[in-house]
């Protein structure tokens, strides 16, 4: 496969799970503040700037607005072009990259693509967004996960794919630390105790952020603690969305498209990611925790950029 369609196939994967991921987290921070908002009476500002803290987007923020505001925030992260990270910028940068491997990808991929990325850019889309920011952020979502569906069911399950999983997978780790790195930014107010109301809403809020509520539930039933929750979006080895299980399926295609065997690695890309799937099979919820959770997230974060970089500099010379 020639470098550019693989680095395009990697981004356009990328792209599409960054933009799913920033609508489920405005999606719920979006009724975390109306919830706030009936508690307390007043709405809560500071639950804004976490989710730009986690999304690395509090600089460009700051440069382009005075006050922070909700609505100046979703409307940041949803249709601001200059964000390169917004919904709408993501989408449009998977568009180009689908654009430029049309020969690879199935048509009904383009097609659903192309009809998002035609509806973001419409009124239409604004009147939603305007008219109820939760069901337009999760009529998002369910776009993205059709996209996912479609590209499963109709597209060769060869390099293209094994690039495109590639992409997802590494992608969705990154997310799912940072989004776990949320309850670090989201400090807990003067007066407030660990294990509190408040506590387990923030806590509640990483899971629905991850669409992982349901899944924790059936295994922990109605126990919501920071170990557990932590433990199950790092090192649960069956959720979808678990560090450790994107981890897995990340090493897994690098294995694919190279075809050496898992356990060995032909390049750099394949050895950081055999490394980093190893220390998440052999960690414990105990020693991220002595470590720091908010230390060993930002250690994984790194860990998974430098997977990013040798797999760039394996397979996409070309750049």
């Amino acid at each position: 496969m020639l470098s550019r369609v693989a680095d395009s196939c990697f981004w356009l994967s990328r792209y599409i799970e960054r933009a799913e991921s920033c609508a489920r987290i405005l999606d719920v921070n979006t009724q975390l503040v109306l919830d706030s908002e009936m508690q307390n009476g007043n709405a809560d500002s500071d639950l804004w700037m976490p989710v730009l803290s986690t999304l690395e987007e509090q600089e460009l923020f700051q440069s382009q607005h005075g006050n922070l505001n909700g609505d100046d925030v979703m409307e940041f992260m949803t249709f601001e072009k200059a964000n390169s990270n917004s919904i709408l910028s993501s989408v449009t940068l998977a568009r180009e990259n689908a654009r430029t491997v049309r020969e690879q990808i199935s048509s009904e991929m383009w097609e659903q693509l192309n009809r998002l990325y035609l509806h973001l850019q419409s009124p239409a889309a604004r009147a939603a967004f305007r008219e109820s920011p939760i069901g337009f952020y999760r009529n998002m979502v369910d776009s993205f996960h059709s996209f996912q569906g479609i590209t499963d069911a109709t597209m060769t399950h060869g390099e293209g794919w094994q690039f495109l999983q590639a992409g997802k997978y590494l992608e969705r780790a990154d997310s799912t630390s940072r989004v776990l790195d949320f309850k670090y930014h989201v400090l807990l107010p003067s007066g407030e105790r660990v294990g509190g109301d408040l506590d387990i809403t923030q806590w509640m809020a990483v899971l629905r952020s991850c669409s992982a509520m349901e899944a924790y539930l059936k295994l922990f039933h109605d126990r919501i603690t920071s170990w557990e929750v932590a433990g199950f979006l790092i090192l649960h080895n069956n959720f979808p969305r678990s560090i450790r299980f994107c981890v897995g399926e990340l090493d897994q295609a690098l294995h694919s498209i190279s075809g050496s065997g898992r356990g060995h690695f032909s390049n750099e890309a394949e050895r950081l990611s055999g490394m980093l799937r190893s220390s998440l099979d052999f960690t414990t919820v105990d020693s991220i925790f002595q470590t720091g959770l908010h230390q060993y997230l930002d250690q994984t974060q790194t860990r998974i950029a430098e997977v990013s970089r040798a797999l760039a500099e394996t397979y996409c010379r070309w750049l």
